[in-house]
């Protein structure tokens, strides 16, 4: 549990810290339950300049560029067929950059099997609050999770 967005931020921060080209991040939970919050923190954390990162409610996806790959984010909100994944390039993605990917459910069958699947909750006992249920079918996941928290 996250007990503010802090909190939030800084797991985001010590996880991207620990991600390598063709990591993916699926982050999903209700409108303002923290996920953007929690992709704008990893990718700033990244970034060897500093720069605005807008949610791609619109665009879709976001691609930054970082001096080891490329960082996709993609907020599948919007998104109107499976057919747009393909034409966004995200699925080459998923084999050479780091991916955070918002509103996962959308991906369906398509969802990379390898990620990263992070749930955000909102508590509705404390305000500020998230909760966070982590789960993962790849091994690697279990060394690049004890990074983060041991950071």
């Amino acid at each position: 549990m996250f007990s503010s967005p802090s909190e939030t931020a800084d797991f985001a921060v010590r996880l991207g810290a620990a991600l390598d080209s063709g990591d993916c991040i699926l982050l999903s939970g209700p409108i303002g339950a923290g996920k953007s919050h929690f992709a704008r923190h990893l990718i700033q954390s990244r970034m060897t300049e500093p720069e605005d990162v807008p949610s791609p409610t619109f665009t879709l996806a976001q691609v930054y560029d970082l001096p080891e790959c490329e960082l996709w984010h993609a907020d599948l909100y919007r998104l109107s067929s499976l057919d747009e994944i393909d034409e966004l390039g995200l699925t080459e993605a998923w084999d050479s950059a780091i991916s955070l990917i918002e509103w996962p459910d959308r991906l369906a069958e398509t969802a990379p099997t390898s990620a990263l699947s992070i749930d955000l909750s909102l508590d509705p006992e404390l305000e500020d609050a998230r909760r966070a249920a982590l789960t993962w079918t790849d091994p690697k996941w279990v060394k690049k999770l004890e990074f983060a928290h041991n950071v």
